[in-house]
């Protein structure tokens, strides 16, 4: 399931402490349905100047009503929030393209039982590791001919707000690459990842005939042509 900040809605314009919102929460509590916005929407709700801008900003974060996610993204804080703040779907706000992979998509589907703590992605561009009050987000990149081939748009339905996941067996090949795994077969995957063998039933022949196409990296093509082996599909 999707990781998500803790929260609580509140009925009005207070801030719980019989004080008004500063006029930027109050007005990213009305326009921002996913309670995250970057310095685009500042512009577009203010646009009159600059400086009232950033010292709107200032003042929010200085008052703990807004947190500083990245340079030019923030997130109202918990108590401001109105629904659950989707870190896969912020995930792509960072940094971008991306799409979420690796072992966040792999705790996603279920083929891994452990916890994961960093928000994993696959970026078109260069590998970046973010450290924000939210979280760590990684993002590596992986060469493809077809960047979101094998990569599902998928709607949180708490939020309703949109993310990007690799199917399963995409992201195994993705992780095959990022960690430089010279694996032949499913075996050693299925032994250090710890996959139950029944998670593997719902690859489908046609999930490695458009990954093999996809990928021109030998490591990751022996890979999927073992593992297509071992599932006899």
């Amino acid at each position: 399931m999707p990781i998500y900040t803790y929260n609580y809605q509140i009925p009005s314009y207070f801030d719980g402490t019989n004080n008004y919102m500063n006029t930027l929460t109050e007005k990213i509590f009305e326009t921002a349905p996913y309670g995250y916005f970057t310095n685009q929407d500042v512009n577009t709700l203010f646009p009159e100047s600059e400086d009232k801008r950033y010292g709107l900003v200032k003042r929010a974060i200085a008052g703990n009503e807004v947190i500083h996610v990245r340079r030019g993204l923030y997130c109202l804080a918990p108590k401001y929030q109105k629904k659950n703040i989707n870190l896969y779907a912020l995930a792509q706000h960072i940094y971008g393209p991306s799409y979420i992979s690796l072992e966040s998509a792999l705790s996603y589907h279920g083929w891994i039982p452990e916890a994961v703590y960093t928000v994993t992605s696959v970026s078109f561009g260069k590998s970046k590791e973010f450290k924000t009050p939210l979280g760590i987000f990684s993002f590596n990149r992986v060469p493809q001919k077809v960047f979101y081939s094998g990569v599902d748009r998928l709607t949180d339905e708490s939020s309703g707000d949109v993310f990007l996941m690799a199917g399963p067996i995409k992201a195994l090949a993705d992780y095959v690459y990022v960690y430089k795994k010279d694996w032949a077969s499913l075996k050693p995957a299925i032994e250090s990842l710890r996959i139950e063998q029944e998670e593997l039933e719902s690859v489908t022949s046609d999930d490695f005939d458009i990954l093999f196409e996809d990928y021109p990296i030998r490591r990751v093509q022996k890979f999927l042509n073992g593992a297509r082996k071992d599932l006899k599909i």
